[in-house]
């Protein structure tokens, strides 16, 4: 474990500036298209899929949702609390304003070097990377890391987290629970990509819903502590609060960690779902999954944490010492959500705690999959045969392992591969900056004119986009947008 903990602070202690630089850089190097085109989004949620092929742009989203909207929205938020403060949740949010940027860019260069394959739309950043940057090999490593990541290590987390939350609710013994997920992931992954799209498409709606009703609830009961809750959470962000005022690197450093964990902007991680979005131009998905940013750590996470600093249920510690104990005994994660539930509507708690991180991280996990299965078809070109099989025995059995072991243990292992990851995917995005901009401003050029944009990149000097340039009469529009 300490040698888990030096790995993940050489990874992290940079990477929560670095992060926030990436974001700021194409914040500006789109004009700022999160906040201007946000009529823009809510429009192109609603749009239909130009072919069979591919899916609607709300189905895609749901999808990458369903990956992003987990543990780290539940849990997560608790363990940044604890490690940095109250001033987390804000930086929790900046890294989400920001982010949003790198999340845009990130999924237009998905849309714009995806391809067909077994009659599907796969996309992501191996495919960017090889047709992109013209870097074979490094597509290759990249894909084959996303392959055991998302494949093999980090369901694992998600299924820690359910364990242990129904463990604590309901006394389920961890064993029980491998068996029972285990077995239901396999019924979902089984049954193809239309199965695991449908799964998301109906759990993701009612599960934030659900939750973000209750957070609201338990914080208009506690609407007297909102004005100082926030106070506190700017006090401690920068510094001036009387008890966290020596926390404020640690409040960056985590604020930035758990909201990348959460949010994965820039880790690549929304790239797989977001490329099989059926659409005419690569900024009108780039616009969806900007917005899924913001659903993820502005609405759902910030819900979650004023309600536990509202309440009080939290803990910190910095450098070793505690600063705050009002749960004595009580671990960094999901029993403060749980405590801060129960200590409004008594005896509720850890029962809806559990049921929410449940279908939380179950539909992470099956977008996890989802995209393990891309990287797959990716390096062989097609998603059948065995080695699909021993992807889907390795996720079943990933689940089971993470079921029964340290909770502690999984979220460090996690933590240390989506650090990698997003450090690789962000350097690639930089490198790939211009054809970002050749898109944003040939939308923008287009939406000027009173045009439903529509992308081709041989005019802007895009090459290797041969999804765009292919003859494809499938891809007749079916609505008049």
């Amino acid at each position: 474990m300490d040698l888990l903990g030096t790995i993940n602070d050489w990874i992290w202690n940079p990477m929560a500036y670095f992060a926030l630089a990436v974001g700021l850089f194409f914040t500006v190097l789109t004009f700022g298209v999160q906040f201007r085109r946000i009529p823009d989004m809510l429009r192109q949620i609603v749009a239909k899929p130009l072919d069979d092929d591919g899916v609607a742009p709300l189905q895609a989203l749901l999808l990458t949702l369903a990956s992003r909207v987990g543990v780290g929205n539940i849990a997560g938020v608790g363990t940044a609390i604890a490690a940095g403060g109250p001033g987390a949740l804000f930086w929790m949010v900046v890294v989400a304003l920001v982010g949003s940027a790198s999340s845009f860019a990130e999924t237009v260069l998905s849309q714009v070097f995806k391809r067909r394959i077994d009659g599907e739309h796969r996309g992501g950043a191996p495919f960017y990377v090889e047709h992109g940057l013209k870097l074979k090999w490094l597509a290759v490593i990249l894909a084959f890391a996303y392959l055991v990541c998302y494949g093999f290590i980090f369901s694992g987390v998600q299924a820690t987290n359910i364990a242990d939350s129904l463990d604590v609710a309901f006394g389920v013994p961890n064993w029980l629970t491998a068996i029972l997920l285990t077995g239901l992931l396999g019924f979902t992954i089984l049954g193809g990509t239309q199965r695991i799209i449908r799964a998301a498409q109906l759990m993701v709606p009612v599960m934030a819903v659900g939750y973000i009703l209750v957070t609201v609830v338990i914080i208009l009961m506690n609407v007297d502590q909102v004005l100082p809750t926030i106070e506190l959470v700017l006090a401690s962000a920068f510094g001036r609060d009387q008890i966290f005022g020596g926390m404020a690197g640690a409040a960056i450093a985590w604020g930035v960690r758990r909201a990348v964990f959460s949010n994965v902007a820039g880790v690549g991680e929304g790239t797989f779902g977001s490329a099989a979005a059926s659409t005419s131009h690569p900024a009108k998905q780039g616009l969806v999954q900007a917005l899924s940013i913001f659903i993820d750590t502005v609405i759902v996470c910030q819900a979650t944490g004023i309600m536990i600093l509202l309440t009080g249920s939290y803990n910190v510690t910095h450098q070793g010492s505690t600063v705050v104990e009002n749960l004595p005994g009580v671990d960094a994660g999901v029993a403060y959500t749980q405590t801060a539930i129960d200590s409004s509507v008594g005896g509720f708690g850890p029962s809806f705690v559990a049921i929410a991180l449940f279908f939380f991280a179950f539909t992470t996990m099956i977008a996890f999959y989802y995209i393990a299965e891309t990287n797959l078809g990716y390096l062989r070109g097609r998603t059948d045969g065995w080695p699909s099989w021993a992807l889907k025995i390795g996720a079943m059995a990933i689940t089971a392992f993470g079921s029964v072991v340290s909770a502690d243990a999984m979220w460090m292992i996690g933590d240390i591969g989506y650090g990698l990851l997003g450090w690789a995917n962000m350097l690639v995005i930089l490198a790939l900056s211009p054809v970002v901009y050749k898109v944003i401003k040939d939308y923008d050029r287009q939406r000027k004119q009173g045009l439903d944009p529509s992308f081709d990149p041989v005019p802007l000097g895009i090459r290797n986009a041969d999804f765009w340039t292919a003859p494809a009469p499938d891809r007749t529009p079916t609505d008049a947008r």
